[in-house]
Order: C-alpha cells, then structure tokens, then sequence
C-alpha cells in the first residue's frame, strides 16, 4: 500500500504494550495488574503535592524544558554512587545521560554504534525484547542464543561462536540484564567473567532495570571498563512508569556521544521534576522493598507447591514460572488461556518466552492471584499443560 516503507518493516509486529482490554476484549473495571514489573504502589499524596506545587510556581509550560538535565544528571550521579557504596567522587553528572525510559537510550546506542552497516548487536533470549525490536527497526542485524534452562545462564559457547563468526558485519553491542526479565536470574560469576572478557571494540551494556530489588550492581565495574555502560530506570522502584524516566552511567566520553545523538528536550519538564523528587524522597519511596521482597517469597512458596510448574529463583520484583512438561505449541496455547482467564477473574499476568512473567503486587493482589490460581477452572487447564 505504502512503496515508499521499507519493505522489511512490513513484516514487523509492533512492540505490544500490556493494557488492561486490548483486542477489545471484556475485563473486569477493576484489575490487578501483575503484568508489567511496576510498582504496585502510586506516589504517596504528599509527594504528589509537591510535585502539584512545583507544576503551579516553577513549571512554565510555554518553556522547553531543561535540555541539558544539569540538576538531574547530579542528582542521579549522587545516587548511583551511594546506592553502590561508591567514593563520592566515582561518578558525576557527565558520567550521566537521560532519556525517555531506557527505549530511548537504547535505540541512542544502536544509532551510535550501529547503523549504516557498521555493527550488530547480540542478545540472549528470552530477555527484554525490545533490544532485538529497536534494532530491526533500524535495520540492525541481531544475533541471539540461547540460555541453559535450568537457571537461564547464557550460551557462552554459543555467545563466543557468535562473536568470533558474525558474519560480515561484526558485533558492536551486547545486550545483558541483570537480574534478567522475564526469567529474573542475576548475571552469573561465568557470565561475567566472559562480559569482562570482551574486546574493547564492543559495547557491553548491562540493564539493572530491577537493581532497587536485587541490591546487585555492576555498576563500579564501569571505571575499570570504559566499553561498559550500565542502564537504569525510575519506571519500577521509584513508582515513576507512567513519567518515562530512564538514565544510563558510563564512561564520558561514551556519554559525550549519546549527548550528540539524543534528540533535544526529551524529557518533559514535568518528567523532570517528578524524578528529581523521586531521588530527594527516596527513602520514602524505596521503603516499601522489603515488603516486596517478603511478598515474592510468599508467593513463590505457594506456587512451587503446584507440582505441574518450574518455579525459578528470583532476585526481581517479579517470579517466572513454566510448566514441567516440554514446551509446545500447544502448551503455548494453554499458557496464553490461563493468562487469558486470569485477567477476566481480575488478574493480569504476562505470558512470555515460553512462560508466565508475574508481577509481585500488593499483599491483596498476591493473595487474590493465588486464590484464582486454585479455582477448577484454572486447575484444570494447568493439569492440560501436563497431559
């Protein structure tokens, strides 16, 4: 219809976000969603008061915003070193550099390092898709492997072979998360080991997404590495999805090209505001973690009870599950009806790489989560995942 598309975008399917009803399908007025990783929590009123405040007396909306992110970068560096137990001195504003959500630093990386033929990128799946997405879309080659499915380390074999045989264009980029979403597993000590390992010719970004859960960071690797580049978000943790506010840390000079590729005034000032808030209130917001953390444990003994299912370990805000038997079509086909009847009970989950990704939620939603886990219905589409 279009001539002038590129005709390889037609065969691309759109990255699909997870919003209550889409297809057009009934659900409930009111539903838990346990599909997305976010916070179950919404900003605490007093906090949103000022954020109210500081929208009425300081935002001029007939204004850009601050195209440089000055006030946010330092107040970023700030936090990254405290948060690692870092020298106050590790890392400042010119290590930082801001986008919308981490999307937008990712397809700023794959720009830089990437296009016109000039690179491919290399990822592990099931991980985050949208490395693979945003590169296609820009015409990128991916490489991916797999993982070892009993705790979802990467191929290393299969990651060397890749490196050392890409093809005519060679890897510039390697796409790592840590801990991993879906499958919620923290980079191994091999995998790390092998990061460590790669020339310096290719750009190792490692995504702590989940990093407020976890307390695992890689981030003081960075001094020691300058082809590494550690990404963050304030869309989990910090409660601020619906702001799109995502940074990475790195070398300066690795943050001086981004700067050059970034488009100007990303981010909405009132983005901008939110997440300087959102650092000065951390402890506020961040409180709730441990909560969290006990939740997760609480669900996750329940659901490894369920003979039918492969729980696996976590060190997310989420748990990863699949069924016992191999996967097939038709168990996929069964996952995505459990997932289906879920979300008409009030229950949203996400089914993903092969298996269900769910969200810890509220201690009121975890425990309707697993109440409509053992209803017959779902009882017997999951003894169906095992026939």
């Amino acid at each position: 219809m279009f001539p002038f598309i590129r005709e390889d975008l037609v065969q691309f399917n759109a990255y699909k976000p997870h919003p209550s009803g889409e297809n057009g399908e009934a659900v409930p007025a009111k539903i838990d969603r346990l599909d997305a990783n976010e916070s179950p929590y919404d900003l605490p009123s007093e906090i949103k008061q000022k954020l109210a405040d500081e929208y009425k007396q300081q935002i001029e909306t007939n204004r850009y915003p601050d195209g440089g992110h000055g006030e946010l970068k330092s107040a970023i560096a700030l936090y990254v070193n405290e948060s690692s137990n870092l020298a106050s001195s590790t890392f400042s504003a010119e290590n930082i550099s801001v986008g919308s959500g981490s999307d937008e630093i990712i397809r700023s990386l794959l720009i830089a390092c990437c296009l016109c033929n000039q690179g491919s990128i290399l990822v592990a799946n099931p991980t985050f898709s949208m490395y693979a997405i945003l590169a296609e879309t820009l015409g990128i080659p991916v490489h991916k492997i797999g993982r070892n499915e009993a705790n979802f380390e990467i191929d290393l074999q299969a990651a060397a072979n890749a490196i050392q045989n890409p093809g005519n264009i060679p890897i510039r980029v390697v796409f790592m998360v840590h801990p991993n979403s879906p499958t919620a597993n923290p980079l191994t000590i091999a995998e790390i080991r092998w990061l460590r390992s790669l020339p310096e010719d290719i750009l190792v970004v490692i995504d702590e997404a989940y990093f407020e859960f976890s307390q695992d960071s890689l981030v003081g690797l960075v001094t020691q590495h300058p082809n590494w580049l550690i990404m963050r978000t304030f869309s989990k943790a910090f409660r601020l999805a619906g702001m799109r506010v995502g940074y990475c840390v790195a070398h300066a000079g690795l943050i001086e090209v981004l700067e050059k590729v970034r488009l100007p005034y990303n981010l909405p000032s009132f983005s901008i505001t939110a997440a300087l808030l959102a650092i000065q209130n951390r402890q506020t917001l961040l409180a709730p973690i441990s909560q969290m953390l006990e939740e997760r444990t609480k669900v996750f003994n329940v659901l490894s009870q369920m003979p039918e299912l492969q729980v696996w370990d976590s060190a997310a805000n989420f748990i990863y599950l699949r069924p016992k038997s191999t996967t097939t079509d038709a168990v996929e086909q069964n996952l995505a009806q459990l997932t289906q009847q879920l979300k008409s009970q009030g229950t949203s989950i996400r089914h993903t790489g092969g298996g269900l990704r769910i969200t810890i939620g509220t201690p009121e939603e975890n425990k309707s989560l697993l109440n409509r886990l053992q209803t017959p219905i779902l009882n017997l589409q999951t003894t169906q995942l095992i026939s």
